[in-house]
């Protein structure tokens, strides 16, 4: 039996099976028992080395799982290039301390963030407000309306051969976007996986859509639970990306709190750092001073 090995990437798993594409044929596949006796666990997104007959080159085994850039935990899903943060100017109305907390997860897996400022039809005033702190930060921010197309291309321009996960709220326009960039996509207005549910009792799985344009979206229904348990008071400053640039604090160890000679407070009262982002950034803090989770 003639046996045949190839690199390829998993794109979906379900029921045990891998499905992994490779030279544009989709193969099902299994791991090796010896991913589970080394604790390895192949993810969605997964680069991956897999070994097929020639008899029947539509089922195989995984071999090996490549390097990984980055793995997240909720969704399970490795090597995100990138994470679209999406909220409504209005309807829903947006949460600054929500899209704070997606941008700490993004920051602590090294994950790189652009905020999508959809729905801006609704309220102009409110997403250039929105646009200003966050680019003050050092965020890729763009405005986007569904009734006007153009304000689409430069978000259909960053997904361009890179692997992307939507993220955000429930209502703020996740699948609209996607469906007018992808229509093949076709998903349901108000629920991002909802094309992935092909069957009343089908299980959830994360998945991997391949744009006509070049590059993969993620299915981000994990999204609605963020993974924030590792970061603590002391750590919590270094994913606040802006401190960083003014971080000459009189301590070395200035959690930018009530310390005094403190850089970053001088900043903020000079405008040059976000009163908004510092608030934020006190409201975590003092939730973690407490012995709470954020």
């Amino acid at each position: 039996m003639e046996v045949e090995s190839r690199t390829g990437l998993i794109v979906k798993i379900l029921g045990g099976f891998y499905y992994v594409t490779s030279d544009d044929e989709i193969i099902e596949c299994r791991a090796r028992g010896l991913f589970r006796k080394n604790r390895i666990t192949p993810l969605v997104g997964d680069y991956c080395r897999i070994r097929i007959t020639k008899e029947d080159s539509t089922v195989g085994y995984i071999e090996e799982i490549l390097p990984r850039k980055n793995e997240l935990l909720r969704p399970p899903v490795a090597n995100v290039d990138q994470i679209i943060i999406v909220f409504s100017s209005r309807n829903p109305n947006p949460n600054v301390r929500l899209i704070d907390k997606f941008l700490l997860q993004n920051e602590f897996y090294g994950i790189s963030s652009i905020i999508c400022i959809n729905k801006m039809d609704l309220d102009w005033e409110e997403g250039e407000r929105l646009k200003s702190i966050y680019e003050k930060a050092g965020y890729d921010v763009l405005l986007t309306s569904s009734g006007e197309i153009e304000s689409l291309a430069v978000l259909k321009d960053r997904l361009v051969n890179k692997m992307s996960a939507f993220a955000g709220p429930s209502g703020v326009g996740k699948s609209t976007l996607l469906n007018l960039i992808e229509k093949s996509l076709s998903l349901k207005t108000g629920e991002i996986s909802e094309k992935l549910n092909r069957g009343k009792h089908t299980t959830r799985h994360v998945e991997l859509f391949k744009l006509s344009i070049g590059g993969w979206v993620v299915d981000t229904a994990g999204f609605s639970s963020l993974d924030l348990e590792q970061i603590t008071k002391s750590s919590l400053k270094d994913y606040f990306i802006e401190f960083s640039l003014h971080d000459d604090c009189r301590f070395s160890d200035c959690h930018h709190y009530r310390e005094p000679g403190c850089q970053v407070k001088e900043m903020v009262q000079a405008g040059t750092i976000s009163p908004e982002r510092y608030a934020s950034y006190l409201e975590l803090y003092e939730i973690l001073l407490s012995g709470g989770k954020i």
